[in-house]
């Protein structure tokens, strides 16, 4: 990346204070005036050229370095510097941001790479995010810990570790490990083609929003952004166990005119008195700062390769964006041990959060691409795994691209369509912008629906997302007709319609300030609450209610049709209403909640079923059966091996013995393979829930 060339003054000014040289002094030296080195330094005068020489034999540089802007001292010894504690007594035991989320790789895959895609630079192109998994013991531990000064933290470690409270007794466990172990995993996430840290020291910017700064969310579209209260990036810190993250970055614009490793560090620790000084809590490592107003404080500093390598910081290319090193990185759900669970469940959370994302289509590129890597003392124990949305959600990916390609249909009729309907939402005026009874204006968000694939665990299931298409919450749609398919279901709100609009900005807005910090649902926020006029959660709540409605008229239009094999199960219930007595229209009917079922390793079909029954005086008594869905003649009926009730119901005889104004139940059913005409994964298989015979109901 080329450099932008710094502003001579600025840097002038910058060369003394590293230098140790007054303005006063370098006057004296060039047989000027101070003044003369006022106007250069404020920029409101330059020196002529054989000035400048002047100044560099002053400097102690050659005539060159004016000209690169060359630092007349390369680096300043880097050294930690801890906040003193405040003046009044006050004391933090910790990081509160860090508490707004749980310390879980799946929570920092969602929060990191969120941000990462909000500070996509090129519209164009995607941005790159890896990360980097690296357990290093021996010699490699002992090359690190020197060049992060280690030792220099040694005595904070041990106070803050001394304490009662609930991260100092982490803390103490994590020390303790370290001494026995003598191993350290660091895990490294880089993101390329994204702003980097671009901004100042101490002002505004998205350098001190990250650094130097709590809930200071700098967004560079702030309409698109996912986040949106600054609490995200404590995920980093939280994941530590030492409370150690290291960040290099690349700028997109030049700070003092440089973009290349632009290095920091930051500790965030309890409040600890060692030798006698109290310390407030986050300590930072790198360069003394020479400005008069942060006299010592330690800054950001332009690094060198080798010292980035040291840092284990080495980015692969040049490209802006941000790599953080989170030292000591750890799961405290319990759910990844080592490291290939640890690798495993990174992948599947970056497919989880973010599989629509890294969906293009034939005209435009995905937001993001993503991939995971795991290292050993250097050498590579788990390859890159690029993660692969259509591997992971293989429907739900199927469907987004095909509303990207425009290859969408209004009901499905065969194989793997996909179909799409709008879905109102209406958004209410901002608070004194109303007038009246005014409902606010309308937004049609778009569902897609299609049918579920094989390898699907989850199904009739709406995902739900706006901005860059982060998955933001998932809705159980609500009464589907009993024979429903299994279907996935993507709902696109605001700008992940890909749309532009008045429309679309509103709803955009109106959704992210439904959200709470974790992004995971709409519903009520402080910030819903006192932003827009009364009636803004009712609005919500219709929003859901259309979202069933929606799904409902497309389930329901018409039987699909497939071709190329009946390798799953495709139809799974069907209700036969009528029974000896005739039909009942009156009393009404069950209706399927949700369906779930699988061929076992034995090639038995196991299904649950959840029905939701009307209201009614009389008991139900259902007699489910199951039938295969051959490619010829009849549907031979198979028998149960094993039917049990699950909730709300009994089984006796094979029949189903639900009480009066029982509202749901729900019964498992697994088949008996020797009565299989066919093999289980050979054929659809049917289930028929029929009124038993002599029933009453």
């Amino acid at each position: 990346m080329t450099e932008q060339q710094e502003e001579f003054g600025p840097w002038l000014s910058r060369q003394l204070r590293r230098a140790g040289i007054t303005q006063t002094e370098l006057a004296a030296q060039l047989n000027l005036t101070r003044a003369a080195v006022s106007a250069w330094i404020t920029g409101r005068a330059e020196p002529r050229e054989e000035v400048k020489r002047s100044i560099a034999e002053a400097l102690g540089i050659d005539a060159a370095s004016i000209y690169n802007r060359t630092d007349v001292v390369a680096e300043l010894p880097r050294r930690w510097h801890h906040r003193p504690a405040h003046s009044d007594g006050g004391r933090e035991y910790g990081n509160a941001a860090a508490f707004a989320f749980d310390a879980d790789l799946a929570v920092l895959a969602r929060e990191a790479t969120q941000n990462s895609l909000d500070e996509r630079k090129d519209p164009s192109q995607p941005v790159r995010v890896r990360y980097t998994l690296h357990e290093i013991s021996g010699e490699y531990l002992d090359s690190f810990q020197q060049a992060v000064r280690w030792h220099e933290l040694a005595d904070h470690y041990e106070k803050a570790a001394s304490a009662r409270q609930k991260v100092s007794r982490s803390l103490r466990a994590a020390l303790d490990d370290l001494g026995r172990d003598r191993t350290l995993l660091l895990l490294r996430i880089d993101d390329y083609n994204a702003y980097g840290l671009t901004g100042p020291e101490y002002d505004d910017g998205r350098y001190a929003a990250v650094v130097r700064r709590q809930l200071d969310s700098h967004k560079n579209d702030s309409r698109r952004a996912g986040g949106s209260y600054g609490l995200g990036k404590a995920t980093l810190w939280a994941s530590s166990r030492f409370g150690l993250v290291l960040i290099n970055s690349t700028l997109a614009v030049p700070h003092e005119g440089r973009t290349q490793r632009r290095v920091i560090g930051r500790l965030d620790l309890p409040w600890r008195d060692v030798g006698g000084q109290a310390y407030a809590g986050p300590a930072w490592f790198g360069e003394p700062d020479t400005e008069p107003a942060h006299k010592d404080v330690s800054r950001s500093w332009w690094a060198d390769e080798q010292t980035v390598r040291n840092l284990h910081l080495d980015r692969s290319t040049d490209e802006p964006g941000t790599s953080f090193l989170i030292v000591g990185a750890h799961d405290a759900s319990g759910d990844a041990d080592d490291l290939p669970e640890m690798h495993e469940k990174l992948v599947k959370s970056l497919a989880d959060g973010f599989w629509a994302a890294m969906v293009g289509g034939n005209a435009a590129h995905p937001l993001l691409e993503a991939g995971v890597t795991t290292l050993r003392n250097g050498h590579v124990l788990i390859p890159e795994q690029r993660v692969d949305p259509h591997a992971h959600h293989p429907a739900l990916s199927r469907a987004l691209q095909a509303y990207l390609d425009g290859d969408v249909v209004e009901e499905l009729t065969s194989g793997e369509q996909v179909a799409r309907v709008d879905v109102p939402l209406t958004v209410p005026p901002l608070r004194g912008m109303g007038r009246g009874r005014e409902r606010g204006s309308e937004h049609h968000a778009v569902l897609l629906l299609t049918p579920a694939a094989d390898s699907d665990e989850r199904v009739n299931r709406v995902v739900c997302m706006r901005g860059n298409r982060m998955t933001v919450t998932e809705q159980r749609p609500r009464d589907l007709p009993l024979g429903t398919a299994p279907f996935q279901a993507v709902l696109l709100a605001g700008h992940a319609t890909a749309r532009d609009g008045d429309d679309v900005s509103l709803a955009e807005q109106f959704l992210r300030a439904s959200e709470p910090p974790e992004h995971d649902r709409w519903d009520r926020t402080e910030e819903l609450t006192s932003s827009y006029e009364r009636g803004a959660l009712s609005r919500l709540r219709e929003f859901r209610a259309e979202i069933d409605k929606a799904v409902r008229g497309l389930v329901g239009r018409r039987e699909i049709k497939r071709s190329g094999g009946p390798s799953v199960l495709r139809e799974l219930l069907k209700l036969d209403t009528t029974g000896p007595g005739g039909p009942r229209p009156p009393q009404g009917v069950p209706t399927v909640r949700n369906v779930n079922a699988h061929v076992q390793a034995d090639g038995a079909w196991q299904v649950r079923v959840d029905l939701k029954l009307p209201d009614t005086a009389d008991p139900w008594l259902l007699t489910p059966v199951a039938k295969f869905d051959v490619r010829s003649g009849g549907r031979p009926v198979v028998s149960w091996k094993l039917l049990t009730a699950s909730d709300n119901c009994r089984v006796e005889e094979g029949n189903l013995h639900i009480e009066a104004s029982v509202r749901s139940a729900a019964f498992t059913g697994v088949t008996d393979p020797s009565s299989h005409p066919v093999k289980g994964d050979l054929a659809r298989l049917v289930i028929d829930i029929q009124r038993a015979r002599g029933a009453v109901a």
